[in-house]
């Protein structure tokens, strides 16, 4: 399942029992189908099955594409969650995410689908009517065990305790840790995105067979390499949140006091940022905020740099490398960079380590170049949304054969 095996030659067909496609599937997700981020990926997703002919239904909080008929999705776009919009984010996602998983665990009932794709955090309910039903099912884990990841762990009995009664209920509203764990115990695949996250399943005890890994892709034509800027740049893409190492990012950056040199910022400034922006400002920080078209600025830079912490397999890893951009990341952000290769891989949080990948990059344009071609060719060769669609009907399989291995045994 590494990463380092994608172009790995399939074994011999004659020697593998005969697989076999889902023929009305349900996917169901918390995210919209099209438009940017996740809803990419959702997109992309439910591409494979429509082409592949065999999509039933989607579920999802809104459409924005054209290239499936509607006909196909359910929009919950006004879904009656939408009164509690007023409520902090938490409460508010965790209710949708909860609407959405009796919404998907009635359609199942229907008895019209032969397979269940859905979104850790969805769906408990589905899976435990597709459990029932004997529906092979997958989820799609966008980070990590829920156990491996730096989390606020809820204690529902000591927070309830004392509330009321309307405190209580908001409480209610939340998705905690259970759920995703149980989540993982129903559904017959876990889809994995990177070789790390993979690994935090391994270590409670998953097998093998329960896990597939699936990275996702990118649009290289969207994403090409522009013209090297005539002065260093680099450029950091996503929010700009401690979880994905911005604070890190900027001591390093302070630090090295470079000249000639510019760091870009593209992406949302959350609060937790703010006071890092006040401790280590430079006057070459230049604040691009949330874009549209973010494959626009990765273009006009020399490197990406994005020393996260935790993720599944950061989108933004690919588009960078798409533009033709080495990159100072970590084995956190997924698998997309190779030490040495398409950049240079980092401990999260060690400051100094990020400062001497930037410097050394600064001080060695050819480098920038090499790593940079280095770095189109390993997406356009593993990486595209095509080698995405062709894994995930891998994935489906894999599902089908799993349920029928648990059959079988019981």
């Amino acid at each position: 399942m590494s990463g380092e095996v994608l172009n790995a030659p399939p074994p011999p067909v004659a020697t593998e029992p005969v697989h076999t496609l889902p023929r009305h599937l349900l996917f169901s997700t918390s995210a919209r189908i099209g438009g940017s981020g996740l809803d990419v990926d959702a997109f992309e997703a439910l591409r494979a099955s429509y082409r592949g002919g065999f999509l039933g239904r989607a579920i999802a909080y809104d459409n924005r594409q054209t290239e499936i008929p509607p006909e196909f999705i359910r929009s919950l776009r006004w879904h009656p969650v939408r009164l509690l919009s007023s409520l902090d984010r938490p409460y508010y996602y965790g209710a949708k995410k909860k609407y959405l998983g009796w919404v998907a665990a009635r359609e199942l009932k229907t008895g019209r689908y032969d397979f269940f794709h859905s979104w850790s955090g969805d769906c408990v309910e589905a899976l435990h009517v597709s459990k029932r039903r004997g529906i092979p099912s997958m989820i799609e884990i966008p980070t990590w065990h829920r156990d491996r990841r730096k989390i606020v762990r809820t204690q529902p009995e000591a927070r309830r305790a004392n509330l009321n009664w309307y405190q209580e209920w908001r409480e209610s509203l939340l998705v905690d840790r259970e759920r995703y764990i149980e989540e993982y115990d129903l559904a017959d695949l876990i889809i994995v995105l990177s070789e790390k996250a993979a690994e935090t399943f391994r270590v409670q005890g998953f097998p093998e067979n329960k896990l597939y890994y699936l990275p996702r892709g990118v649009d290289v034509e969207r994403f090409r390499p522009g013209a090297r800027p005539p002065m260093f740049r680099a450029v950091f893409s996503g929010a700009l949140i401690e979880r994905k190492g911005i604070h890190h990012l900027l001591e390093a950056w302070h630090r090295l006091n470079l000249k000639d040199a510019e760091l870009w910022l593209v992406g949302t400034v959350h609060a937790e940022a703010k006071r890092y922006l006040q401790q280590f400002w430079r006057d070459n920080i230049k604040i691009i905020g949330w874009v549209r078209q973010p494959a626009n600025y990765l273009s006009q830079c020399s490197i990406h740099v994005f020393p996260s912490q935790l993720e599944g397999n950061a989108k933004v890893t690919c588009e960078a490398a798409a533009c033709g951009l080495p990159q100072v990341t970590t084995l956190e952000s997924g698998d997309i960079v190779r030490d040495g290769i398409e950049g240079i891989i980092v401990q999260p949080g060690d400051v100094d380590a990020i400062a001497a990948a930037i410097l050394r990059f600064y001080e060695n344009p050819d480098l920038v170049e090499e790593m940079g071609r280095a770095a189109r060719r390993r997406v356009v060769e593993n990486f595209t949304w095509d080698h995405f669609r062709t894994r995930l009907l891998g994935a489906y399989e894999a599902a089908i054969q799993v349920c029928n291995g648990a059959r079988l045994a019981r």
